[in-house]
């Protein structure tokens, strides 16, 4: 097997020139869908019999706490890889992501207390999936901290790579928390692989939304990384003539 374009990964250079396009497209693409299912969710989607106007925070609760959950998987498979390979890029990926995590943890924990509020009468409950949440809020925090308090590079690196490895076991518990305990969160609304529960009027927005997080996230991404590559790389001559050419 060819193991050549992974590798190219390793290169902060090679990783500038071809992250320039894909950011583009990734911004225009968010742009639209976010656009498109904020109006499709939000004004043309019929109500819930049950919960009224009240479910449409779905649109944006439901994404937040996908992204937030993908955002974390992400940084245990860039941890594995800057431990494993040494690829000084995933260290980059891994720094770059974790606040936008901690982002969208925190608007889903926010979107889910305003939609419980309705739905439970109250705020906030010890939920088993809302306290595994707030784990995960935790974690993203402890991630930035660690990156910030040591000072060596490579050391902060791999402090945040062994907890964003080990942290990863908090997932499978906010996937199956309301299938191993007796918990007020509804079962998961949006399944990949099955039949949405939902009416297709209700469902199909909320791809579009969650394809819409997705895509923000990515040019997000790649925007910090570019940023901090250019930062670490600052003194090579790619760098300086990308700087002169600019300028």
């Amino acid at each position: 097997m060819n193991w050549t374009w992974f590798h190219k990964w390793g290169s902060p250079k090679w990783f500038y020139e071809m992250s320039g396009a894909w950011l583009r497209a990734l911004a225009w693409a968010a742009a639209v869908l976010l656009l498109l299912g904020t109006v499709w969710g939000l004004a043309i989607a019929p109500q819930d019999y049950q919960q009224g106007n009240s479910f449409r925070i779905i649109y944006i609760h439901v994404p937040a706490a996908f992204l937030a959950q993908s955002c974390y998987l992400m940084l245990a498979v860039a941890g594995v890889i800057g431990l494993v390979w040494k690829m000084k890029l995933a260290d980059v990926a891994l720094q770059c992501a974790a606040p936008i995590g901690a982002s969208m943890t925190f608007i889903a924990l926010l979107t889910g207390a305003v939609w419980g509020k309705p739905t439970w009468g109250t705020w906030w409950v010890w939920d088993a999936r809302l306290t595994s949440m707030l784990i995960l809020l935790f974690l993203y925090f402890g991630v930035i901290a660690l990156s910030q308090a040591i000072s060596n590079r490579d050391s902060a690196a791999k402090a945040c790579a062994v907890l964003s490895i080990v942290g990863v076991i908090n997932l499978p518990i906010i996937k199956y928390s309301v299938e191993w305990w007796n918990t007020l969160h509804q079962p998961a609304t949006f399944k990949i692989t099955e039949k949405p529960a939902m009416p297709m009027e209700m469902w199909l927005p909320l791809l579009v939304m969650v394809l819409g997080f997705y895509c923000f996230f990515a040019a997000v991404l790649l925007m910090r990384m570019r940023l901090e590559v250019l930062k670490r790389e600052s003194r090579t001559r790619w760098v300086r003539a990308e700087v002169e050419g600019r300028a």
